[in-house]
Formats: C-alpha cells, structure tokens, sequence
C-alpha cells in the first residue's frame, strides 16, 4: 500500500515561466530535505508562455483550470490535491518555498489554517508596494479582525496552509483576489482553529507586471467583507441612524433646538424623518440578509437562530404595522378635521400642522414596511423551515 501524501504544495499559475521552475524546485527541495511524502502541484489557468511545460518538465503535477481568476486557479488545486495538508504560495518567487516548517509544525498541532505574517516575518525593499504596506494590507487587515474577530495581523499573506478536508468543508465560492479573503473569514465564521507564523516577503522574479490591480482588488476585498458583515453593512448603521434620528425628531416635536446659533427646526424634521424611514429599512435589509445568507450556507448558523422563528410570526408582524398604520391615519384625520373646520383655507397653526403631519407619515411608511417585511420574512422563513424542521 502507498504511503499516504501528507503535504500538497500548490501554487496558482497564469504566465509565470520566469519564475515558476524556481518556486518548484524549492518546494520539491523542502519535501525531500524534510523526508516528506508530498506533491508540488500546479494550478494552471491557461498560460501560453511555456509555464505548463515548465511545470511537467519540474516534476509538478499539472492540473488544467478552466474556469478563470485567482481564486478559481487555487480552488481547482486544492480539490486535485492528494495531500491531507496543503500549502498554498504565489509562483512569482516572493515566498520561499524552501521554509515550510513552521507551517507544517502547526498543521500538525491541530491548526485548520496557518497563515503566514509578512509584517513580522520581514519584507524586503521592494517587495510591497508602499501604498499595500501602509494603507491596504493594514486597513484590510483592521476590517477583518473588527468585523470577525480573526486572530491575524496580516490578512491578506498568500503564503498559507491548510487542512485540506476543513478547507473543503466552508464551501468556498469565488474566483478572483477576494478568495484569499474568504478563506480567512469563513474558516472564522465557521470556528476552524487559526494561527500565524512570521514569513518573509521578497521582490517578485518577474518582469511583468503583477496581475494583482492594487484599487480593482482592494476594492473586491473591502466588498466582500461588507457583504459576509451583515452587522456593519446594515444592522449598526441601521441602528445609529435610526436611534440619533428620533431622538432628534421627537426632541423637535416640542420645539426648535439650539446650538449656538444655528436653530433645527422644521426644515430639519424632513432630514431626520427620512433618515428614520431609510435607517429603519437597512435594518430590515440586515434582517433578510441574514436569514438568507444563513440558509444558502454561507455563513454557518448563529446561537439561537431557530429561535428566531418561534417569536417572529407573520401575524405579529401584521399587527404592529397595522396599528402604526392606524395611528398615522387617526392623526391624519384630526389634521382633516382641523382643516375642515377652517373652511379648508389656508392654516393658521401651520408649524403644529406639519411637524404632526411628519409624525403621521412616519407612522404610515413604517407600518406598511412592517407589514411587507413580515410577509418577505415569512417567505425565508418558510425555506428555514424546510431545512429545519423542528424548528
């Protein structure tokens, strides 16, 4: 019987024949010296400057992916690979193939993902551009940890390793740049134990430049952690806007607000209802974003999730946006009858007039929010229930 393939070292390919028999040579280099059963393999995403032949001619297992982007190219690797750990590393000759260890050791400790951490490692003149050394890596780093708690301080190392079958489990989707950035937060959704060790950067053997778009692929990296946050996308903006609005607009309720010398009134009360009207809607989007993103699988269920559908009802829903709907039409009719009683000309109290007009708008839109929403929600609710059935 074969000895079973403990270590893959993959490394995604798209036109790197300047440097790819080099980073093959160093990663066959660490198996051997570390007397280790193990596969170099390359993800090839159609190269048309010799790289697949270079690969062959290496001794790397070559494996064809179609399906475009860098993500793609290390997804089709990961799943070809034979190895019970894998290693994944850029083929441009930034990383040294040849000190693996560290990763190994922790791998071997239990560790489902060990990324690598450039900023204590070192990187070398030249290896970063300034504005990834000081400004991208370091904000999209700060955003991660902020948003998901994940214990690294170099989010975005493309020196990595990783239990092959704890990789496969959290359903990786995309095919670009961001994918370094999904594998760091769903590996945390998803409770898999992560570490870092220190890993040299150096320049890149390559004349070309890289494919790597610095604002393109920054950008596709801050929207992704937007998009798997719904808290920061929509709940906590929802929140601060909903809050401070209504404090303000019922503060102006009862009469004009001084600061200093600049007076909030009437004119600001339309400010601070539509703010309430659109905060309170983002909080609904985080509400359907998350049962949505709950029941596609990308993100794992939270505590207590199940609960959520013993307490929210449809017709409990129905019956709080029914009665705002009705407060909002019982102050509508006062102000008709007050109207009327003036012969339906021109009005007298006219700052009493619009701000309880602003208040019965605000009751009318939120109720018939509430209304759709419980019915959308119900709509979820019903898939949740499907594969849920107890709860």
């Amino acid at each position: 019987m074969s000895q079973e393939v403990e270590i893959s070292i993959i490394m995604p390919c798209l036109n790197e024949s300047e440097t790819l028999a080099a980073c093959i040579g160093k990663a066959k280099d660490f198996l051997v010296r570390n007397n280790m059963n193990g596969e170099v393999v390359v993800g090839d995403n159609g190269s048309t400057d010799g790289s697949q032949e270079i690969a062959i001619k290496q001794g790397a297992r070559l494996i064809i992916i179609k399906n475009k982007g860098y993500g793609a190219a290390l997804l089709g690797a990961i799943n070809e690979a034979k190895g019970r750990y894998i290693i994944m590393g850029d083929a441009d000759n930034s990383y040294d193939f040849t000190r693996l260890m560290p990763f190994v050791d922790k791998l071997r400790e239990g560790y489902d993902l060990v990324m690598g951490n450039r900023f204590k490692g070192g990187i070398k003149d030249g290896a970063m551009p300034i504005l990834h050394r000081y400004l991208g890596n370091p904000m999209l780093t700060f955003l991660g940890q902020l948003f998901f708690n994940i214990p690294v301080g170099d989010f975005h190392c493309g020196l990595r390793s990783f239990s092959k079958a704890s990789i496969l489990s959290i359903n990786l989707m995309t095919s670009g740049m961001e994918f370094a950035s999904e594998m760091v937060v769903k590996a945390a959704l998803f409770n898999l134990k992560i570490t870092e060790v220190p890993t040299t950067l150096s320049p890149d053997g390559r004349s070309r430049s890289p494919h790597l778009k610095t604002w393109h692929d920054g950008w596709k990296h801050l929207r992704f952690l937007l998009m798997f946050s719904p808290k920061w996308l929509f709940l906590y903006p929802g929140l601060f806007g909903f809050i401070l609005s209504t404090v303000f607009f019922c503060r102006l309720l009862l009469a004009p607000i001084h600061i200093g010398r600049i007076v909030l009134d009437l004119h600001s009360m339309i400010y601070f209802t539509s703010v309430i009207i659109l905060s309170f809607q983002v909080i609904l989007f985080y509400a359907m974003s998350k049962i949505y993103a709950v029941n596609q699988g990308i993100i794992p269920e939270p505590k207590n999730y199940r609960n959520l559908f013993r307490y929210f009802k449809l017709e409990r829903g129905l019956i709080v946006g029914t009665l705002l709907v009705l407060a909002g039409l019982v102050i509508l009719v006062l102000l008709l009858v007050k109207w009327k009683a003036l012969g339906f000309g021109p009005i007298t109290n006219i700052t009493y007039t619009i701000k309880l007009s602003f208040l019965s708008m605000l009751f009318l839109v939120i109720g018939v929010q509430i209304i759709f929403s419980s019915f959308m929600l119900s709509i979820l609710g019903i898939i949740q229930k499907q594969k849920y059935p107890q709860a």
